[in-house]
């Protein structure tokens, strides 16, 4: 079966689901700690935490440096969440003078290798940063819109996540262009429709958008 162009497949998507919101944030400390504040929990859940954290607290690192250990707790309701906390605003105090921004200007690898400091930020995560920040236009992959590009045809699934990661991103980078809003666009309805429609298990293919695009429907 021949791959779709990439930009048809996120037309669809969008026809489907609509234009994704706007992200949360765009600041890099406060992606990270979005990443961090809660765990196993979806988006709503997850902003209602940042929420707290940014009431109680603040977001910047030394208003996390600062904050209590009980504070912390009540909001992310688990020590460890708080301990990731902690250990952010230590690495960005300590190594970034407290302004992750700087760290974004570096070569890309570089920026990549600094960013992966901190808890819970991998490769992906850490190019989430740099295209939400609109500092480099790559298509950052959460796990839902990682596993429906696989299902696509896109990449090649491997014997581990980060080898599937740059599967998938290697197969698809001469269809991503140079602007940033786009692939911020992408990464949204991808993950969408990943958590939505094309789960891990029991996929609702009779919803699916893209369905005769779609590898894996092809051959299920």
């Amino acid at each position: 079966m021949k791959q779709a162009p990439f930009k048809k497949i996120i037309k669809k998507l969008r026809e489907h689901h609509g234009t994704p919101a706007s992200p949360k944030t765009c600041d890099p400390f406060e992606m990270i700690l979005w990443e961090n504040v809660a765990y196993l929990v979806d988006d709503t859940k997850r902003g209602k935490s940042f929420d707290e954290l940014g009431s109680r607290v603040g977001l910047e690192p030394i208003d996390i440096f600062r904050a209590s250990k009980a504070d912390l707790d009540q909001i992310t309701g688990l020590d460890q969440r708080s301990a990731r906390l902690k250990e952010a605003a230590l690495i960005a105090l300590n190594e970034f003078g407290g302004d992750l921004n700087a760290s974004l200007k570096l070569p890309t690898a570089k920026a990549i290798r600094a960013l992966r400091q901190f808890p819970g930020i991998g490769d992906p995560g850490a190019e989430k940063i740099l295209l939400f920040t609109k500092t480099v236009p790559v298509l950052a992959l959460d796990s839902n819109g990682l596993r429906v590009m696989l299902r696509l045809g896109f990449g090649d699934e491997k014997k581990t996540y980060t080898a599937s990661y740059k599967s998938v991103r290697d197969a698809v980078v001469d269809q991503c262009g140079d602007d940033c809003d786009p692939l911020i666009e992408a990464h949204q309805l991808l993950r969408q429709h990943g958590k939505t429609i094309c789960k891990t298990t029991k996929p609702r293919c009779e919803l699916c958008p893209v369905e005769s695009l779609c590898v894996y429907y092809a051959i299920h």
